[in-house]
């Protein structure tokens, strides 16, 4: 396996044109034979460069709408054959086969159709054949051939043009080649997913990711495949780290919910709202979340429904955050806030994620859909005799959302929309409502009035017991207990409401 080849022939068959010139000017100053096809071998010819068309060689004419081009034995056995195998070069000869010791392809844009609303005809037909034929045999045949598979390696393909005059070593083929080979394998996944439909088979492909400084913990190595420009527009701080992003994905979860609501602020730490409120300004909105913790609020995450003012961005800035996110800033609350360099500020653009959520179990995988379900007052069914008030409506949906979004066993406690306490992530519920007392009072609240959510039903009435002891009125729960009527007979002796949405939300 020769180091390094240089290249004397290039087939070129792209669907997308932007970025070829350098490169076609540059192979032809090389001296460089080009073959092409079709759309691509007119193009080539409108920049006064020659090219021989794939037809005049293999005596076949496009066919079937296009559908057969490149498909032909004197195409792939001039990218197959070996180099240094006398046996491949006789072959060569016999046939009149010219040999491509470089191609330039890229495919069909396959997920764009999808992803545009194509008919089911144009997405078939946007299912490249010819294209990842010639993709697999130039990467296979990386001892003798130069395999560019997408416009993205345009860039280092003209640079070492240039800078090795039409040489390549064979790390730099390796490099190529295993690049074509994430191309080609992304492009399959794509098509069998579009028709899976995820029930069958689990193929995950992200083409964009980079790597972390480090992940949960310094010893550990961290990784994000995603594209984060689709969600933010960074306007300020460091770099995001592994821990930031499950916490900036936690508190887009929990703001879905908010989406067209009063000015609502939420303060999280550790996947988990520590402070929430909705209040008529965005700054009250603030002061209200603050109030819920504010010793956990150090070193949180802030996420705001409404824009960014100069008021919010004051009592903001007096607080150690890692990251702050907003639909946008104002000028001046953006001037402020940049004035710690590390404080990481993201412009939110969308609250689109996925809505497959997969995580690693023993020795494989486990999918599951995304909970998508927001308690809403039509699903609310009353199971006492005392019904709720329309305040109390109110607190229960914003309770039950907060509930929803925080790690099982939980209870929330909230009232006048804020979040008062949570009890999070406890192996009892009793546990977690008494955490969740404990919190409450020691941050001065007054669970007089106030209203419990918890993201499982109640096997027993003492959580209702211990609840209307520390002066809380109304209840949100899933239901579904064969012992339900015991905390619904409690409730009623003691002129509770209890409201049941028939919808579990456990988080483990």
């Amino acid at each position: 396996m020769q180091d390094s080849i240089r290249v004397s022939s290039a087939l070129i068959s792209v669907f997308d044109k932007k970025g070829l010139d350098p490169i076609v000017e540059k192979l032809h100053q090389l001296g460089v034979t080009i073959y092409s096809t079709g759309g691509t071998a007119d193009y080539i010819d409108s920049l006064g460069v020659e090219v021989i068309r794939v037809e005049s060689i293999t005596d076949y004419p496009s066919i079937l709408g296009g559908r057969v081009k490149t498909l032909h034995p004197k195409v792939f056995g001039g990218i197959l054959n070996r180099r240094n195998h006398t046996s491949d070069q006789e072959e060569l000869s016999n046939y009149e086969i010219p040999s491509i010791d470089l191609v330039i392809v890229d495919l069909y844009p396959f997920e764009e159709t999808v992803a545009g609303g194509g008919t089911e005809q144009e997405i078939i037909e946007k299912i490249d054949i010819g294209g990842i034929a010639l993709i697999r045999a130039a990467a296979k045949n990386h001892a003798d051939v130069v395999c560019v598979a997408s416009k993205s390696e345009y860039k280092l393909l003209s640079s070492l043009l240039s800078d090795q005059n039409g040489a390549f070593t064979l790390e730099q083929r390796k490099y190529f080649a295993k690049h074509s080979f994430n191309v080609s394998s992304h492009y399959d996944s794509a098509i069998f997913n579009y028709f899976d439909n995820g029930s069958s088979s689990l193929k995950l492909s992200i083409q964009k990711g980079h790597q972390l400084r480090y992940g949960e913990n310094p010893h550990q190595e961290g990784y994000f495949f995603g594209d984060l420009e689709q969600l933010f527009e960074k306007l300020n701080g460091k770099e995001l780290s592994y821990n930031n992003l499950l916490d900036i994905d936690a508190a887009l979860n929990l703001m879905e919910a908010h989406e067209e609501t009063d000015p609502t602020f939420a303060i999280l730490k550790h996947n988990n709202a520590c402070g929430l409120a909705t209040r008529n300004t965005l700054s009250d909105a603030y002061d209200a979340a603050l109030a819920g913790d504010s010793i956990s609020a150090f070193g949180g995450i802030l996420i705001a429904n409404h824009p960014i003012d100069i008021e919010t961005a004051r009592q903001i800035h007096d607080l150690f955050c890692e990251v702050v996110i907003a639909p946008s800033f104002d000028e001046k609350a953006l001037t402020l806030l940049k004035n710690k360099k590390n404080r990481i500020l993201l412009a939110q653009k969308t609250n689109t994620h996925t809505v497959k959520l997969v995580r690693s179990c023993l020795n494989g995988y486990l999918v599951q859909e995304k909970d998508q379900v927001i308690d809403h007052e039509q699903m609310l069914q009353t199971a006492t005799a005392t019904k709720p008030s329309a305040d109390q409506v109110e607190d229960l949906l914003f309770a039950s959302n907060i509930c929803k979004n925080t790690k099982s066993n939980t209870i929330v406690l909230a009232k006048g929309l804020q979040l008062f306490a949570s009890g999070t992530g406890q192996t009892s519920r009793v546990d977690a409502l008494k955490q969740a007392i404990k919190k409450a009072e020691t941050f001065g609240f007054d669970l007089d009035g106030a209203v419990m959510a918890s993201d499982a039903f109640f096997p027993f009435p003492d959580c209702v017991e211990i609840a209307h002891k520390a002066g809380i009125k109304a209840v949100i729960q899933p239901g579904g207990s064969i012992k339900d009527q015991q905390s619904i007979d409690y409730c009623n002796a003691n002129q509770m409401v209890m409201v049941m949405t028939g919808v579990r939300h456990f988080k483990h």
